[in-house]
């Protein structure tokens, strides 16, 4: 930080003249580029519905109000079908996230130049696309239905799963692993005891969290054919049955409070 010089005192000044510039000139150019962006958003967007926007929202709520309770009767299989679709996605997801980690961690991969590269790709790939994207592809490749979904959530997941559990195997304490390898153990023996004991509470807590997001995102493959409640979610949107989608809204709610209150239990315990 500079200090002037002025009639043999000492002024202090936080930033340098050119520095103040620089600053002003990124705030200049950041405010350049909102107004720009702005502008290309204003040039596409429908105002009258913008500003119509609350009487229809209004309008929306006072039809949906109050839910048909009695709907809630033909819920139970397509909440059922949901949970299924998360769970079982999480659990194949897990079972191929795991040697994808240890084949994408530098001090477990074979070959650094080689296979560990595959691997990443693997990790970027799945976890690129959309887990509604890959139900609309599964839909086309494999037909509607809740198995659809099913590998939709596992292989979105793989990618999380693997990238997770690969930072912690890259930051096991390795004086263990020396221990270990020091007594002759093979390198089976050497993961077996010296690298599995220290990242399971970390495999453990990706996998509950993990759940946890797949429960929200099954909740809406429905929307393209790939079962669950979504399904019915779509179906009571496409009749405007604005009591039925409140119910399901509900449902859905307390559906995903009641994972989240799980999950942040078996988290503290693991923990």
């Amino acid at each position: 930080m500079p200090i002037l010089e002025r009639d043999d005192a000492q002024i202090w000044r936080r930033r340098t003249t050119g520095q103040s510039l620089v600053r002003w000139f990124g705030w200049l150019l950041g405010v350049a580029i909102f107004v720009y962006c702005w502008q290309l958003i204003s040039a596409s967007t429908t105002w009258f519905f913008v500003w119509d926007a609350p009487r229809i929202a209004n309008d929306i709520w006072t039809r949906a109000t109050p839910p048909k309770w009695e709907y809630i009767t033909q819920l139970g299989r397509p909440i059922w079908d949901t949970l299924n679709i998360a769970t079982l996605g999480t659990i194949i997801a897990l079972c191929m996230a795991v040697p994808v980690a240890f084949l994408a961690a530098r001090n477990t991969t074979p070959s650094a130049l080689f296979i560990r590269p595959i691997a990443l790709l693997v990790i970027v790939s799945t976890r690129s696309i959309n887990s509604l994207i890959w139900a609309l592809l599964l839909i086309a490749i494999i037909g509607p239905g809740v198995f659809a979904g099913v590998i939709a959530i596992a292989i979105r997941s793989i990618g999380f799963c693997a990238k997770l559990l690969y930072e912690a195997i890259e930051e096991i304490d390795h004086t263990q692993v020396e221990a270990i390898t020091a007594t002759g153990a093979s390198r089976w023996q050497v993961m077996a005891y010296g690298i599995v004991p220290q990242i399971l509470p970390a495999f453990a807590g990706i996998a509950v969290f993990r759940w946890d997001i797949n429960i929200r995102e099954s909740t809406v493959l429905g929307l393209v054919g790939a079962g669950g409640i979504g399904l019915q979610l779509s179906a009571s949107l496409n009749v405007l049955a604005w009591p039925q989608v409140s119910l399901i809204l509900i449902v859905i709610l307390v559906a995903v409070m009641v994972s989240e209150w799980v999950s942040a239990k078996v988290r503290g315990a693991i923990i």
